[in-house]
């Protein structure tokens, strides 16, 4: 007998077309991975639907690889990706399923081990104890566990995660960044065996391997990585445990343009599972929308630990230059604490949000600056490599020795990052253990690489970015310095005030986490901004409050829909000229189903020799948006449901 199937293939064959009609002698399943033949290429490809015989003539399957059999959820995910996120099926299947998925590998690729430790036990507390029960109880769907900064989170994670193991279902434990993979792994090891551990930096046949031992195992299975470890198709999965949930790093930034705490209900839902969206600093929208749709919100306020000592907190300001007596950009009350905390032996976090040496190059004798020639922003100084380099597409250049204009030989370097900072820090303390951990980290001095430095505080200063200001847990760490708490408030996005938020009561939740006296000092050109004090005393409900105000008012989500359209030329005029050209088509089409913001410049106007404008346009019904998105002309990018619109 012969049967029809429609099989989507792993790459785009045509931009209309997500599937095509083949035949096959045996009576296969949906998510069954085989190999079709398309023209003179042999394709991967998934079944996704039998269908009765059609009317013209089919080619047949030319190969089934029995033992690959997607999971029935995750066939409906990639379903819904493509049509939620307006993207090909083939870009979605590239995204769910490992690169080689039917190569044949040696069996030394060997998974990832995690090492067993000492089995430990809880004692919970009583918000603890509600929140493993309520998680436990609640149906389906997705709760928000809101718990302060040492509030033992991770512990109720474990909890929840050992009662669904010993029913037999498998959980998936997200973290925002690689970066904070080894600490989540180590807390879980000390309660499973056998956890499979997935993220990019892994080998094309390591990741490979982790997918196989998730679909062939006959046992429960607990998955721990960043945002790509939801799609290991791990047996009977009954939750997804989202760390950090507030982190923009779960939004995708390439095609499929996806966010994992939405795809995490979807794929859930397929299995009547729950996602738990951890954070002490949650999204905004998401908890609007939790309860909006009476979700649970569980509120953890406490910290783990009953004799927690909080941090005495000091906010600088610089703009008074009395604070600044012995460094330029350290004030003496910040230098002052990290010598105390040196001399008693604990372990310090100094926080910058910006890499390099120094953000802007310039010459004193006629104010000219370096900048970028294809995308026409101020090169970064690495006074490490002696190079400039565009944090935008990487172009790099000689230092100046002179002005390529007056030629004068007055060249300054302005601005802090974080390679200066470690360089000045060196200069002050220099008998100290001193590292740092941004994106210009070497692959072999990552945080993941260095964790058990960190732990065991043996790197006495830590300086860096974002990656260390969100998850960690040190026990040895009991000051926190921000170097400029302001630096991303003046930023021309709705999200500027959030971030700016989450960043500082994050970065101050890093000590107060047990008896030991610790400090948090915070300098800041705008000392009484309300984002600022509230961040620094993370009133997080206060916040919320104002915030859900200001979006409000301004049309912003989560009371809109938004979509990012932005397109590149070669040239400026022909930028502006299809942007307002798709301004009013979109106007006419829709009228007032939609609001249209622009055409604006990008916040990156050029980039790699293109100039980028971009239009906003924010609809209440969502599915506007993806009709506009699925029909753009070409040179235009979209982005839905934008984390940020720089």
């Amino acid at each position: 007998m012969t049967y029809y199937y429609e099989v989507a293939p792993v790459k785009i064959i045509r931009s209309t077309s997500d599937v095509f009609t083949y035949s096959c002698e045996s009576l296969l399943t949906v998510g069954q991975i085989v190999s079709i033949s398309i023209g003179t290429q042999s394709l991967t490809g998934v079944i996704m639907n039998q269908v009765p015989k059609p009317a013209y003539a089919t080619k047949g399957i030319s190969d089934i690889y029995e033992s690959l059999i997607l999971p029935t959820q995750l066939v409906t995910t990639a379903r819904w990706m493509s049509g939620y996120y307006a993207t090909h099926l083939a870009t979605v299947l590239q995204t769910i399923l490992p690169r080689g998925v039917t190569t044949q590998r040696r069996s030394r690729q060997s998974i990832e081990v995690v090492p067993s430790r000492k089995r430990t036990h809880f004692v919970f507390t009583d918000e603890q104890t509600t929140a493993i029960d309520t998680i436990s109880e609640m149906s389906p769907g997705t709760a928000i566990l809101h718990g302060v900064t040492g509030s033992g989170k991770t512990a109720v994670y474990i909890k929840i995660a050992q009662q669904a193991v010993s029913s037999g279902r498998s959980v998936i434990v997200l973290v925002p960044e690689i970066a904070l993979t080894s600490q989540l792994v180590a807390d879980f090891a000390n309660h499973f065996d056998d956890i499979l551990v997935a993220h990019s930096k892994q080998t094309e046949a390591q990741r490979h391997s982790v997918w196989l031992s998730a679909l062939h195992s006959t046992k429960p299975r607990i998955v721990i990585g960043p945002r790509s470890a939801l799609f290991i198709p791990v047996p009977n999965p009954a939750y997804v445990m989202i760390d950090e949930a507030h982190e923009p790093a779960y939004k995708q930034e390439q095609s499929p343009r996806y966010s994992a705490l939405r795809v995490a209900s979807v794929l859930m839902g397929a299995v009547s599972g729950k996602v738990v969206q951890g954070s002490a600093t949650p999204l905004i929208s998401e908890y609007y929308l939790a309860q909006q749709a009476k979700r649970p919100v569980i509120e953890m306020n406490q910290r783990a630990q009953s004799d927690v000592s909080p941090p005495l907190i000091k906010c600088i300001d610089m703009t008074k230059k009395t604070n600044f007596i012995t460094h330029r950009f350290f004030s003496d009350e910040l230098l002052s604490t990290i010598s105390a905390s040196l001399a008693s032996g604990d372990q310090v976090l100094v926080y910058h949000n910006r890499r390099g040496s120094a953000s802007t190059t310039l010459c004193q004798q006629c104010g000219w600056f370096a900048t970028c020639p294809r995308c026409f922003i101020s090169y970064t100084l690495h006074a490490d490599l002696h190079t400039l380099s565009c944090h935008v597409c990487a172009n790099k250049a000689q230092v100046p020795t002179s002005c390529p204009d007056c030629h004068s030989t007055d060249i300054i370097h302005r601005g802090i990052g974080t390679k200066l900072i470690e360089t000045e820090l060196k200069k002050l303390f220099p008998k100290y253990h001193i590292a740092r951990f941004d994106g210009d980290t070497s692959t072999s001095d990552t945080l993941e690489k260095r964790y058990a430095e960190l732990y065991s505080g043996d790197i006495r200063i830590i300086v860096g970015t974002q990656v260390i200001a969100k998850g960690l847990d040190l026990p040895h760490l009991r000051t926190v310095c921000v170097v400029q708490a302001d630096a991303g408030l003046a930023l021309p996005d709705y999200m500027a005030s959030e971030r700016t938020f989450q960043l500082l009561a994050q970065v101050v939740g890093r000590v107060g986490r047990s008896s030991s006296p610790s400090s948090v000092v915070v300098q800041s050109y705008q000392p009484n901004s309300p984002i600022i004090q509230l961040g620094l005393t993370q009133r997080y409900d206060d916040f919320l409050r104002s915030a859900l105000g200001e979006r409000q008012r301004a049309h912003f989500p989560p009371f809109t829909h938004m979509l990012q359209l932005t397109c590149s030329y070669k040239t400026e005029q022909a930028s502006i000229r299809n942007a307002q050209k798709l301004s009013a088509l979109l106007k006419s089409t829709y009228g007032e189903l939609i609001q249209i913001l622009g055409p604006t410049p990008s916040f990156y106007e050029r980039q790699r020799d293109m100039y980028r404008w971009q239009l906003v346009v924010r609809a209440s019904r969502r599915q506007v948006l993806v009709d506009i998105a699925s029909t753009l002309p070409q040179h235009w990018q979209f982005d839905l449901d934008p984390m940020s619109l720089l």
